[in-house]
């Protein structure tokens, strides 16, 4: 055998080698996606077999789960970004509608260690590493963008861009995306007002001494239809935040459950279900106008 065919077949050995290493220690074929897990219907790791036990907040808030007089807080509606959501996912996971179970729970006394007596959990968790120390999550299934929410008949209620805000009057909540991207983005030339809450920001609101605040865009929809009088949504911004909220679905720490839901959610995103739903249900086909960078 000459020279070069030897160092051929030892290259061709190595190669192999490192090929059989790469798939001994690549657990994981897609974004949170465990391959050694079987999600199997008969195998997957419910607290219930057969049923999907889905757990919300009490109450549900639209535009997140039941949207309409005659669907508030009512989950099994279907309605909702979060409400489609969990049926989409439940069909992609071999379920059927009657197998979905709506439990209720508070929304920081799920954040502990220890088993849970639901799958999963849905009601806009931010994923933060502090949470993820105790719980597990999904992967992203909402990245917020930021609204700006002024009154009917404002100056700023026709914003196109942020150097229409330049003189705006402007509040936030302390310690939010929010405010950071007041800062560091729209750079008002009036002080930006910092508020413990958003319910202070609103309370501000109500009492007229802002002309708008800066809010994650499903916050906004609630707000102005619940919380601020006249309140409008002048627009969503065309610039995300620095650090935006990345929603996830909450889990017993250790459920391997959760390789299951990421399958199904990233095959939901990749076909373009995740942003049909969020079409529909965040951002009103579109009707909400952009706010451009400048």
């Amino acid at each position: 055998m000459s020279v070069s065919a030897t160092i051929s077949t030892r290259l061709l050995v190595l190669l192999a080698a490192l090929a059989l290493v790469g798939a001994a220690c690549g657990g994981d074929d897609a974004e949170g996606v465990d391959s050694s897990v079987s999600c199997e219907f008969a195998d997957l790791n419910l607290v219930t077999p057969g049923t999907l036990t889905v757990a919300t907040g009490d109450p549900a808030f639209p535009p997140w789960i039941g949207v309409g007089d005659d669907n508030f807080d009512v989950p099994e509606s279907k309605t909702g970004f979060e409400g489609g959501l969990v049926y989409a996912l439940a069909a992609e996971m071999g379920f059927s509608d009657d197998q979905v179970v709506w439990v209720r729970t508070g929304f920081d006394e799920v954040i502990t260690a220890g088993p849970k007596d639901w799958d999963f959990n849905i009601q806009q968790y931010s994923i933060t590493e502090a949470r993820d120390a105790v719980v597990d999550f999904s992967v992203p299934y909402y990245v917020t963008r930021q609204a700006l929410v002024t009154f009917q008949g404002s100056p700023y209620e026709t914003a196109s861009s942020i150097d229409d805000l330049k003189d705006a009057k402007l509040g936030v909540a302390l310690g939010t995306t929010s405010f950071d991207f007041v800062e560091d983005v729209i750079k008002p030339n009036t002080p930006v007002a910092v508020y413990d809450e958003n319910v202070d920001v609103e309370a501000a609101m109500n009492a007229d001494q802002l002309d708008g605040m800066v809010v994650d865009l499903p916050a906004a929809y609630y707000m102005t239809a619940v919380q601020i009088e006249n309140g409008v949504i002048a627009g969503q911004f065309e610039e995300g935040a620095a650090a935006p909220d990345e929603y996830g679905m909450l889990f017993a720490e250790g459920n391997p459950l959760v390789s299951c839901v990421n399958a199904a959610l990233n095959k939901l995103i990749d076909n373009g279900t995740v942003q049909q739903l969020e079409d529909e249900w965040l951002t009103q086909d579109g009707a909400i106008p952009i706010i451009s960078g400048g």
